[in-house]
């Protein structure tokens, strides 16, 4: 079966749009531009189709690399055959790779090793060949390879070296090590002991759960204990059942004198070297499932936030929270740009209330301001509690909304921010950052380190690389599905468009500097080191809003301009029609008309075609207008004013394995367990909840004390 054979088998895709993706991949063209102007070819493969076919390509070239080499080691010994070459064919994996490798990879130094080289083979051969009876005894035959001087004092030493040989060899066994790994996987038991106090971990101090059950987060959990010296986590499986499988392979004659022998040797070999071998891969293979199962669900919050509603038009304060060296202020116009900043003492030690009240006052009359932004970080709850009393003494329109302003001070510390703001310290810097990611929550977090955004769980036990590749994969997918204006955007923004990396995004920029906002898309072409296949991948997703070329503000790729004017011209309209976007009707004239047909005469794809006319038909949108607009807020309402059976309206924050987190105005966020999401069972709360979702809440606990909240979403 080739790779691209079995990637159709393994995910449910036709071969023939396999091959056309690879083709498209290996030819250098991004998952983005795939997904959106190459639907014909692919036959409608979206960008999460094609991540996963790319991971999974990735991986079986590599398998096949690996096999080509593991090859290439056995031959250079002579020892290459048939039947190994068969072997390594039929693996699936990479472990099974190791496997059959085993025997021939070069070892340090073992008991079986020093056997060998004090001539003991041999004996270990006779006594693996477990004949029916030994003449002379089997003590006896070991009585010949006593040699002192090598080591073999007696005839028990002898025997003892052969049977480490034969242990060895039993651990070798690829076929004994894949059925002891998954019946291990299959029946064992993952447990763990309290080596000392850590009550985040309380519910691990004695604890077990199979292997085959324990779900992901509990995995990253115990790894984390472990790491941090908390626990001791280990894997069991019944000794008697993994020692009788073995057996299985090995005893061919349990009436041999070598019976006992044998016995005694096979459970050496799982003991010694099998068990704490297969307890690693285990381990190893439930972290790297958790690993995927965690990036596929931080990748899945991560996508809900960074395409979360912007708030547009709005002249939004910053409020950065804060104690002693107070909170700062920072107002942003409705286009970004900062025009005021302010530093106030309303909370401990200072408690300058009255006077932070005038300067507040004194900005939002000033500029307008529409939102206040407050940050959810340090003194976030008086903070609140500051705003929402002064709203209500001013009776303004002006609104308040929390914020996460998790990564706000990665952004606050680093290098952009910096140049981005060379005359503010950090905690300015995270005012604006606050304020901008309400009005555009896709432009401003782009700034930051997706890890440091804050919607994982256990991100920093994960494998970095892989993470990092993840979620850069959703990034560039939100991006690109909003599309950016070539004159505003950020090189951060710029550098995850398709086709352009970190240096060409701030060319683009510094080119815009010295020569003024570009006209048109075509005009990106004149930026130093911007070559035609960079153009081809990215032009589509380039927005140029003031060009004379009406489809230059729209998701039409230059390629097919032509089709586009011709399809204007098929139904009498111009371009000043889409300018005044009245082509509401196109979809229904297409239809009419026949879109088959029609894409025939103009010489597109159907898919192309209707693409072209949802860009027509709207030019300029905004994919995230038609998503809900962010709650915004009068008051602030305590946890004391809580009662069980209260209804509310809260916006997801986080999605978990075992729930999601949901803001209902209150400074703690409630937990909705898995079990509370909905009426019908669900395996996962992704099946219903992503993060900046509006959803009605029903409290259901509270617990003062501890400052949590219960909510179920169940009907009563």
């Amino acid at each position: 079966m080739t790779i691209n054979e079995r990637l159709s088998a393994e995910l449910k895709i036709s071969l023939k749009q396999i091959d056309a993706a690879v083709e498209l991949l290996d030819a250098g063209n991004t998952v983005p531009f795939i997904s959106r102007y190459r639907k014909e070819v692919t036959g409608g493969l979206d960008d999460e189709q094609l991540r996963r076919l790319t991971e999974r390509l990735t991986y079986l070239r590599n398998l096949e690399e690996k096999k080509a080499e593991v090859k290439k080691l056995i031959d250079a010994q002579g020892k290459l055959t048939e039947e190994l070459v068969a072997a390594l064919d039929a693996a699936q994996t990479v472990t099974e790779v190791d496997d059959i490798y085993r025997p021939y990879r070069p070892k340090r130094r073992t008991r079986a090793s020093v056997a060998r080289e004090r001539g003991l083979e041999p004996l270990a051969k006779l006594i693996l060949e477990q004949n029916k009876t030994y003449e002379p005894s089997i003590m006896e035959i070991a009585a010949g390879y006593i040699n002192v001087d090598a080591g073999v004092a007696d005839a028990d030493a002898a025997i003892a070296g052969a049977c480490d040989i034969i242990a060895e060899d039993i651990s070798d066994n690829a076929d004994i090590r894949r059925g002891v790994r998954t019946l291990t996987a299959k029946h064992g038991t993952i447990e763990s002991k309290k080596l000392e106090d850590g009550p985040v971990y309380e519910q691990y101090y004695d604890y077990s759960e199979s292997t085959a059950k324990i779900p992901p987060h509990r995995i990253l959990a115990l790894n984390r204990a472990e790491k941090e010296g908390v626990l001791k986590v280990s894997v069991t499986v019944d000794h008697d059942s993994m020692v009788k499988y073995i057996l299985s392979h090995v005893m061919t004659n349990a009436s041999s004198p070598v019976a006992d022998l044998i016995t005694a040797t096979v459970t050496d070999s799982y003991d010694r070297l099998i068990a704490p071998s297969v307890e690693r891969e285990i381990r190893a293979d439930l972290f790297d499932a958790a690993s995927e199962s965690a990036i596929g669900l931080f990748s899945q919050n991560l996508r809900g936030l960074l395409m979360g509603a912007p708030l547009k038009g709005k002249t939004v304060l910053g409020y950065d929270p804060g104690y002693r060296t107070g909170c700062k202020l920072a107002v942003i116009t409705p286009t970004g740009s900062v025009v005021d900043t302010a530093v106030i003492y309303p909370t401990k030690p200072h408690e300058k209330i009255a006077e932070s009240k005038r300067i507040v006052e004194r900005l939002i009359r000033r500029w307008g301001v529409d939102v206040v932004a407050i940050g959810n970080g340090t003194a976030s709850g008086e903070s609140e509690m500051f705003i929402a009393e002064l709203l209500s003494e001013l009776k303004c329109d002006t609104k308040y909304i929390i914020v996460s302003e998790a990564g706000a001070s990665v952004y606050s510390a680093s290098k952009q921010g910096a140049e981005e703001f060379p005359d503010f310290d950090v905690t300015q810097r995270s005012a604006v950052s606050i304020a901008r990611r309400l009005q555009d929550p896709l432009a401003e977090l782009v700034k930051i380190d997706p890890k440091s955004i804050g919607v994982g769980q256990y991100q920093h036990d994960m494998k970095e690389a892989r993470l990092d590749e993840a979620l850069t994969g959703v990034v560039e997918d939100c991006v690109n599905s909003v599309g950016v204006d070539l004159n505003t955007a950020s090189y951060s923004l710029l550098s995850y468009i398709s086709g352009i990396n970190l240096a060409s995004a701030k060319n683009i920029v510094k080119y815009r500097d010295e020569n003024g906002a570009f006209l048109t898309r075509d005009e990106v072409k004149k930026v130093p080191r911007f070559g035609a296949k960079a153009y081809e991948q990215a032009a589509g997703f380039l927005r140029v809003p003031d060009s004379n070329e009406v489809l230059d503000n729209t998701g039409v790729h230059p390629e097919s301009y032509k089709v586009a004017k011709n399809l204007l011209k098929k139904f009498g309209y111009t371009e000043k029609d889409v300018l005044a976007g009245g082509l509401s009707k196109i979809a229904d004239e297409i239809t009419a008309y026949g879109a088959a047909r029609l894409a025939e005469e103009l010489g597109c794809g159907v898919p192309t075609l209707h693409d072209i006319a949802g860009e027509l038909a709207k030019p300029g949108r905004d994919v995230r207008d038609e998503l809900p607009p962010p709650v915004l807020k009068e008051r602030v309402l305590s946890i004391d004013e809580l009662t069980e059976g209260m209804e509310l309206t809260g916006v997801v924050r986080n999605v978990i394995d075992f729930g999601a987190f949901v803001d209902i105005g209150v400074h703690q966020d409630g937990l909705v367990h898995v079990s509370e999401i909905s009426d019908r069972f669900i395996k996962h709360p992704s099946e219903v909840l992503s993060v900046g979702m509006t959803v009605k809440v029903r409290v259901k606990s509270i617990d003062r004390a501890r400052g949590r909240i219960g909510l179920t979403m169940k009907s009563k």
